[in-house]
């Protein structure tokens, strides 16, 4: 698996191989670990469709101003819904709902949508090679705002979400489940701890040698799972 960029902790030959596997793919890295964007207001299919379309472009088609990755709703001005319109043809019922509340004032609507179908189309590429480094790129947010893109513009990639939304990424996780859980990475050095009250290690590994694929079974009463080098987590 690779490594977060804004985080310290080496993952070893298992992050140089998910690396590759992610540029290959097109996948791009982003911060945060602890909490994905909040969806703008939702509107209904019917209500989206009412939207008038006076110009428009294949989204996919038109200039792109936006940053790489799928673009956050924005807390700042956005464009009403009567001028989400492209250069040429239309938007679909589905692309303005997509759009909906998420493209800043003076910025192209297009490369907003264009943002959101390049997050589907690489978690679908990289799925197709690692359905596990699928669901870690998902679990980390590693692709902006990619709740919202596979719900709106790639549904048939809900199953992924649904997995993904059953982890936690690497690093600090307050009051976990207990369960066994595996580590989505095969790199050395990813390491564990379950910590109760005061601070007492209840349980930690991977153990004398390690593991290939590495496995942390959180006690009843952990209060505070820590990891370091372990990517992310899935319920084993």
């Amino acid at each position: 698996m690779h490594p977060h960029p804004l985080r310290p902790a080496r993952r070893g030959a298992g992050a140089v191989a998910l690396a590759a596997l992610l540029a290959l793919t097109g996948c791009s890295a982003h911060g945060g670990t602890r909490a994905a964007p909040q969806s703008p207001r939702s509107i209904s299919d019917e209500q989206a469709a009412a939207v008038p379309d006076e110009q428009a472009s294949p989204g996919a088609q038109g200039p792109s101003a936006a940053p790489k990755g799928s673009p956050s709703p924005t807390t700042g001005p956005v464009l009403p819904d009567a001028k989400l319109t492209p250069a040429t043809g239309s938007f679909t019922a589905r692309e303005k709902k997509y759009l909906h509340g998420r493209v800043p004032v003076n910025m192209d609507p297009a490369a907003v949508l264009q943002a959101g179908q390049e997050a589907c189309q690489r978690i679908e590429r990289t799925a197709a090679h690692d359905k596990d480094a699928a669901i870690g790129a998902l679990v980390a947010h590693e692709i902006p705002a990619a709740d919202d893109a596979v719900d709106q513009l790639c549904p048939k990639l809900k199953p992924l979400l649904r997995t993904a939304a059953t982890g936690f990424p690497d690093g600090t996780r307050d009051k976990p489940r207990a369960g066994t859980y595996r580590a989505l990475t095969t790199a050395q050095g990813c390491t564990w701890k379950a910590l109760g009250a005061g601070g007492r290690v209840l349980a930690s590994g991977p153990g004398p040698g390690g593991a290939k694929r590495v496995s942390a079974k959180v006690p009843s009463g952990t209060l505070t799972f820590v990891s370091s080098g372990c990517y992310a987590w899935l319920p084993a």
